[in-house]
């Protein structure tokens, strides 16, 4: 089987890039250089020159403030984008796996994980146009993986953020009024591999929450972070929200329920401290090279 990732630069497009070699599938990698995947026909020439079968989406808009004063932008990347890639899929009886984000939920979340079918009620620009990217996706035969807090050892995200401040600042202040669930893109490209390697994505369509085990606030996250690089130098204080506004509302607790996915697949996934250590482990691997 042919297989396209766009966006491949990114978190989970490079992941994805590391597991490849393991398969027995044929991969094609492309980013915006690439592939725009906003050109109807584009798309529609690379999946026919190609033979694509399956299309996994790790490509974005991903600046949730920046979308505020651009949703036109996110728009055209976040949905109409997608609807291409559907409709692709859709010409070749294909599945198209798409990821997601917990910010489709918005104001709706209160102290219960997140279960799939909830009603959705995004509260900015940037989860308005990941629903109507989820929306365009049902067009054909797919699997969505709503995920959130994505980090690793690639690109630009909390984690490699938190590394550097904690190692140059004396104290830091982040917020502990907004809880969720940290999401190794590690694990999250692993769990679509092996769903396409096993063939298990054939018959489960669908929408499914994939973040790693537990919960905690982005204030817990940066002390786990600090502890297990050994920068305990920096003092970090808990602070509210409002001390760093922003255009976006973002929710207090943003918790996903994993059930689905693991009654589905019968699969596991790991605590986030662990996911934690193993990428701070790729981490010196990645200085070291």
């Amino acid at each position: 089987m042919n297989i396209l990732v766009t966006g491949s630069n990114g978190q989970l497009g490079t992941h994805m890039r590391l597991l490849a070699p393991r398969s027995q599938h044929t991969w094609f990698f492309t980013d915006v250089a690439e592939l725009d995947i906003t050109s109807r026909e584009a798309v529609r020439s690379f999946v026919a020159d190609h033979g694509i079968q399956l299309i996994v989406n790790c490509a974005a808009y991903t600046n949730v403030d920046r979308a505020e004063s651009d949703e036109a932008t996110a728009l055209r990347i976040n949905a109409e984008a997608v609807g291409y890639l559907a409709e692709a899929m859709k010409a070749v009886d294909g599945t198209l796996i798409h990821v997601s984000t917990d910010y489709v939920f918005g104001g709706n979340m209160n102290n219960t994980p997140c279960r799939e079918e909830e009603p959705s009620n995004p509260t900015g620009a940037y989860g308005r146009t990941k629903l109507a990217g989820e929306q365009a996706a049902m067009q054909c035969r797919h699997l969505i993986f709503r995920t959130a807090w994505l980090y690793s050892e690639y690109g630009k995200n909390f984690l490699l953020t938190m590394l550097t401040l904690t190692a140059t600042k004396p104290e830091l202040k982040v917020v502990f009024d907004q809880v969720g669930t940290p999401t190794y893109a590690g694990d999250l490209a692993r769990a679509i591999f092996d769903i396409i390697e096993e063939g298990s994505y054939r018959g489960h369509e669908g929408v499914y929450h994939f973040s790693n085990e537990g919960v905690c606030s982005w204030y817990d996250f940066t002390k786990e972070i600090a502890r297990q690089s050994g920068q305990t130098a920096c003092n970090i204080m808990p602070c509210h929200s409002d001390e760093f506004p922003s255009p976006v509302k973002r929710p207090a607790y943003s918790v996903l329920d994993k059930t689905k996915y693991k009654q589905t697949f019968h699969r596991s996934i790991p605590y986030w401290t662990d996911s934690v250590t193993v990428c701070l482990k790729g981490v010196k691997r990645s200085e070291r090279e």
